[in-house]
């Protein structure tokens, strides 16, 4: 088959959540609407070219504050409904490309065990301090002098399927600090651990109030337990090129050339470079930012101010496509800054298709899996589908 695009690029939002899943009740997350409180937050979202693409028009029942309704969108939209049993970004992505994770992994809120603890702080040599769900900020805003004094290993968890390691970068080199976490990683893969992922989170600064996270985390996860389309893609010959978190979240699984990012703009600038790359085959984006800066610490403000700048270089990515490209701007789970707690909300996902060849948009029907975009993406270069998930391709005309 003749394929309809030559060139596919996914840009996930990370944790930009449009509104409660049917199911959000069963996570404890009714209420949750990641998009429509950072909207209210800001007394108006500012993102013209998220506007013209038809965010809005997503639900019309609601729209976000702000962001107008189009008569004439330039981009096929619609929601989708993750149906993997938790909302991690590993789930979430995973999902897009195929894989939907349909047991739950284990998630430790009262801390993790004695005896997994006890092979962290043998193998290191290091003490592990607190051991319990924490705000990674917070965290090391209350421990972080004393990490420095002692050369403890702040060891925290969430909501989500996670073990995150935060240590000083001068007191704990990083080297060390990703041998740890890889250590860990090995201990938790299978049962009765059966963790999704462990997370270096290094920090700099030299007291409470001044002690920031910094761009050399790393992400270690479970390795897809299947091929996914990422695979079939490189397996096929064509390329599937990774920026940001991509890369960690796959294990390095079904990507011909990847990039890390240190920041959303740092991700939209290396998008936009692979724009002006000849090459055949996907193109697929993590922007951390929302999640990771301002999700997670319950930041509505900050967070729209961030898909305002993310709209901004949007701009510049839009002109630089052409009638062989198609985009799919989607997001993961959701991750409510105006919502109780710290951790990810259970909510569809946005999802805005565009390419330039298209004389204007219109609505698609929800989808009930992230993987219809790893479907889609089968279907458009004639690859093996994904057991799960139905293509849209025929729909873009």
């Amino acid at each position: 088959m003749t394929e309809k695009f030559k060139r596919i690029h996914i840009i996930v939002l990370d944790s930009v959540g449009i509104g409660e899943a049917s199911d959000a009740a069963k996570y404890g997350d009714e209420g949750c609407d990641t998009l429509g409180h950072t909207a209210e937050a800001m007394g108006g979202l500012r993102v013209p070219n998220l506007e013209k693409l038809g965010l809005s028009n997503i639900r019309p029942e609601k729209p976000l504050e702000g962001v107008q309704i189009q008569e004439h969108p330039a981009a096929y939209y619609t929601k989708m409904h993750e149906m993997s049993a938790g909302k991690d970004s590993m789930d979430g992505h995973w999902e897009m490309m195929g894989l939907p994770v349909m047991t739950p992994l284990r998630t430790f809120p009262n801390g993790f065990p004695d005896e997994l603890i006890g092979k962290i702080e043998s193998y290191s040599g290091r003490k592990v301090l607190w051991n319990k769900p924490a705000s990674g900020t917070e965290i090391i805003k209350k421990f972080g002098e004393r990490q420095m004094k002692t050369g403890e290993l702040i060891v925290y968890t969430s909501g989500d399927s996670v073990l995150q390691i935060a240590a000083h970068e001068q007191v704990i080199p990083l080297k060390e600090l990703y041998a740890i976490c890889e250590y860990s990683r090995k201990l938790t893969i299978a049962e009765p651990y059966h963790l999704g992922r462990v997370i270096a989170r290094p920090y700099i600064g030299d007291r409470a109030g001044n002690f920031e996270r910094t761009a050399n985390r790393r992400d270690l996860t479970l390795e897809p337990p299947e091929e996914t389309v990422m695979d079939r893609l490189v397996n096929a010959g064509f390329a599937s090129l990774a920026i940001g978190k991509i890369n960690d979240i796959f294990s390095g699984h079904g990507i011909s050339e990847g990039w890390h990012t240190v920041s959303n703009d740092d991700g939209m600038e290396k998008f936009i470079q692979v724009l002006e790359r000849d090459f055949h085959g996907l193109s697929f984006t993590n922007l951390v930012d929302f999640d990771a800066k301002y999700g997670h610490r319950r930041e509505p403000v900050l967070f729209g101010r961030a898909l305002e700048a993310f709209d901004r270089q949007l701009g510049l990515a839009l002109q630089k496509l052409g009638t062989e490209d198609l985009l799919m701007i989607t997001a993961d789970h959701g991750n409510d800054p105006g919502f109780r707690g710290t951790d990810h909300t259970r909510e569809y996902v946005p999802l805005l298709v565009y390419s330039p060849r298209f004389p204007e948009g219109r609505s698609l029907p929800v989808r009930q899996t992230f993987a219809d975009i790893g479907a889609t993406t089968a279907a458009n270069f004639g690859i093996a589908m994904p057991k799960t998930g139905t293509s849209f391709l025929t729909a873009l005309t």
